[in-house]
């Protein structure tokens, strides 16, 4: 059974039979809130289209050094081979994860110690929108090997004007590879404002 973890929570990555894991996917996930009525939604549609991205900051002594070591739609595989995007999801319709981020933490070189996952909404100024417009925003570890869902954190917080979510991060302590729940919102409107926090 999954750990449900709460915003601050960190927990070991650990398959549920104890042993050491290695291959993992974090999954991330949300739906465009339905928004009110009225002639405008009959007209334009009750739900908006909003593009979020999902990226990965692969850092070294915690720190984003190298904008080489960034993980996201336009660059899918990072140069260790070790992490890999599945793509881009342009509007967050469908069941399950909206974007997928396939991690094998025995092929991470032991110079990056952390993995520091982010979800931004693309050009939310212009389009007006915010992550309060989101809803059942989650991010989840995967056992790769088995399909079993370890972690989940639901992103439950209120967003409303926040434009970018940092949603978790998968941190080496000693021998040892742990996730760290975040759900922290920021008016970042893209990833190099992102950048500066981490470096």
């Amino acid at each position: 059974m999954a750990i449900s973890l709460q915003k601050g929570q960190k927990v070991s990555l650990k398959k549920s039979d104890g042993k050491k894991l290695s291959k993992l996917m974090v999954g991330l996930g949300w739906d465009a809130a339905q928004q009110k009525g009225g002639f405008f939604g009959k007209l334009f549609g009750s739900t908006p289209n909003i593009d979020c991205d999902a990226s990965v900051f692969v850092c070294q002594g915690g720190k984003f050094v190298d904008n080489d070591d960034l993980v996201y739609f336009r660059n899918l595989k990072h140069r260790s081979g070790a992490i890999k995007h599945m793509g881009d999801n342009l509007t967050g319709d469908g069941e399950g994860d909206d974007e997928q981020i396939f991690v094998d933490l025995d092929e991470i070189p032991n110079r990056y110690d952390k993995l520091i996952f982010v979800v931004n909404i693309y050009d939310a100024v212009s389009r007006k929108q915010h992550f309060g417009m989101i809803r059942n925003a989650y991010i989840r570890i995967i056992d790769n090997d088995t399909h079993e869902e370890l972690c989940r954190f639901n992103l439950s917080d209120d967003y409303t004007d926040m434009l970018s979510m940092i949603a978790g991060e998968v941190y080496r302590y000693k021998d040892e590879w742990k996730f760290n729940a975040i759900g922290s919102g920021t008016k970042d409107t893209g990833l190099k404002e992102l950048a500066q926090r981490f470096k």
